[in-house]
This record gives structure tokens, C-alpha cells and sequence, in this order.
């Protein structure tokens, strides 16, 4: 039956991978509304994601015309990898993490992540990011059984520059909440810490790291504290037509951990591209990471999928 199961999962994730790279590589990017939109054009202008010029224009409109689609597509893509971009979205992210528990299963994990930036005055803007993790877990232990359901919610609130030229920053605290519906899919403690995110845009490049650690101080005071650092360095590289090369991975450490259990260090990365479904501008990537440490019942190699819907104001 497990066997069975794992190949299910194993067909599912062949035909997501195959159906996301066919969006991609058909869609159409975001394209600039008639011959006046350039190279120049404002991210937060509605015409960066309106359709081409009208029919019998000019050969030089037309060629302007897509000049502006691709500076669209490429500003578009580069404001969805800057994790404090005044910019509305909501990435749902699915993580299949391979080989996991003494089973060697697949544990999956859906996070769904709105990321709602607020506008505090002309030279702060608040940046509002929550995580809702839904979890597929196997048996970790003989006895435990399969558990499914939410796990520990964390919202983060960065606050960041309205304008910034060359480094651009964040800085916030992180919260994460015993919200789990099963004991065993989440900490059963309420944590808090500082998060700090840092970047730079240097023509195709969205270079950066996102750091935070977080600390216990309420819960269930039979289970463990919480005392668990997250950085992720990011490295984007942006191509023609909205597609780019990325990888974020996401490097933690228990310091309640001793010994090898401390460490995840994943390794790897993907591709992703910016286009349209209909009138919706969306980012879909595709990753793939090994851990090169690991504890162990940790997952050997992952792939992420990730759709993110778009709203440019």
C-alpha cells in the first residue's frame, strides 16, 4: 500500500511539473498597452498589464510596443522577488519533501502566503506577509499514524523605505502562533523575534537574504522551546520575456538541537517566468533543492512549486 501510494504521488508530481512548464512556456507575458509605453514605464501603472498596440500601427509603435511589454514583464518580475515591494500578492507555494521519516515518504506542505503592503506615510510602508502552512505528514515514528491538517501560523510585519536607492531593506518582528490542529504538525508554543530582510537590484539581478529567529515565551510548557533561526538568500536572474533563474533556499537551524540534528542546509534552485492567465498577471516557479545537511528523519531533496497571483496597483 505504501508503495502504491508513493507512486501515486510520485505520477502526480510528474504531471504538476509537466503542466506547469507548458504554462509557462505558452502563456503570454505582461504585456504594455499601445506605442507609449517604454522602456521607462511606471510598475504601478494598470497599462503594464493591459494588452498590445491596435491593429495596423506602425512598425516602429510595434516595436515600442513590445519593448514596453518586455520593461513590463522584467519590472514585474523583479517587484515580485523583492519580498517588500508595495506590491499585493498571493503566492501559494506546495513543497514536496522526498524521502522523509523512517519510511522514506513524502511529506507535503502548502503554504498559502498573502503578502498585503499598507502605506503609513510618503516615507514608510508597512509590509504584511502570513503564512498558513497546511501539512501532509507520514508516520515519523512507529505508532504515530499519518496526520494532516494546519500547522503553526507566523505572520511577519516589515517595515520598510517607500523609496530606496541602491540597498533595499526591512525590519520587523515575526510572530508564530500555536495554531496547529494536531500536537504533532506543530510546536504547541507562542514564539516571537526580530525578521530582517536585505536586497539589491543591479540591472537582471534581485540579489538579497531574508533572516529571522524566533523565541518561545508562552504554550505548553511540557513541549520543547522554540528557539529556531530561518535565513533564506535569494538569487534572482531575469531573462527576456518574464522568465528568470532563481533559488531561495531556505536554511534553518534548531538551537535546541545538538549534534547533526541542528542543520538544515538545502542546495539547488529552478527557473520561473511572469505571465498571464486571461487578465490576471501571475509568477509561477518551479525549484528543486538537496540538503546537504540534514536531521535525521529530515527529507532527503525537495521540489517547490509555487504560483504567486500578481496586483500591481
Amino acid at each position: 500500500m505504501r508503495i502504491r501510494c508513493r507512486n501515486r504521488l510520485n505520477l502526480s508530481l510528474a504531471a504538476a511539473l509537466i503542466l506547469c512548464l507548458v504554462a509557462m512556456s505558452t502563456a503570454p507575458a505582461p504585456a504594455a498597452e499601445g506605442p507609449q509605453a517604454g522602456p521607462t514605464m511606471h510598475l504601478a501603472s494598470s497599462d503594464a498589464l493591459a494588452g498590445g498596440g491596435p491593429a495596423g500601427e506602425p512598425a516602429e509603435a510595434g516595436q515600442a510596443s513590445q519593448q514596453g511589454g518586455e520593461s513590463a514583464a522584467a519590472d514585474l518580475a523583479k517587484a515580485s522577488q523583492n519580498p517588500v515591494a508595495d506590491l499585493i500578492s498571493l503566492p501559494i507555494q506546495h513543497n514536496f519533501n522526498f524521502k522523509t521519516g523512517p519510511g522514506d515518504d513524502v511529506l507535503n506542505i502548502m503554504n498559502i502566503q498573502p503578502v498585503i503592503p499598507v502605506r503609513l506615510n510618503e516615507d514608510w510602508n508597512l509590509i504584511n506577509r502570513l503564512i498558513l502552512p497546511i501539512i501532509w505528514q507520514p508516520e515519523m515514528a512507529p505508532g504515530m499514524g499519518i496526520q494532516n491538517g494546519l500547522g503553526d501560523i507566523q505572520y511577519t510585519a516589515f517595515f520598510s523605505p517607500a523609496k530606496s536607492e541602491g540597498l533595499v531593506w526591512g525590519l520587523g518582528p515575526v510572530f508564530q502562533f500555536a495554531s496547529a490542529t494536531d500536537e504533532r504538525l506543530g510546536s504547541e508554543r507562542y514564539s516571537a523575534g526580530p525578521s530582517a530582510v536585505f536586497l539589491v537590484m543591479d540591472g537582471p539581478w534581485v540579489v538579497g537574504a531574508l533572516l529571522q529567529n524566533v523565541w518561545s515565551y508562552a504554550g505548553d510548557g511540557d513541549r520543547e522551546d522554540v528557539n529556531q533561526f530561518l535565513m533564506q538568500p535569494f538569487v534572482n536572474y531575469n531573462l527576456p520575456g518574464g522568465w528568470y533563474l532563481s533559488t531561495a533556499p531556505n536554511i534553518t537551524a534548531n538551537w535546541e538541537t545538538h549534534g547533526t540534528g541542528r542543520w538544515t542546509v538545502p542546495v539547488g534552485g529552478g527557473v520561473g517566468r511572469v505571465f498571464k492567465i486571461g487578465k490576471q498577471p501571475v509568477n509561477l516557479s518551479v525549484r528543486a533543492y538537496y540538503n546537504v545537511v540534514r536531521p535525521d528523519n529530515g527529507p532527503d531533496w525537495s521540489v517547490q512549486v509555487q504560483l504567486t497571483l500578481l496586483f500591481p496597483k
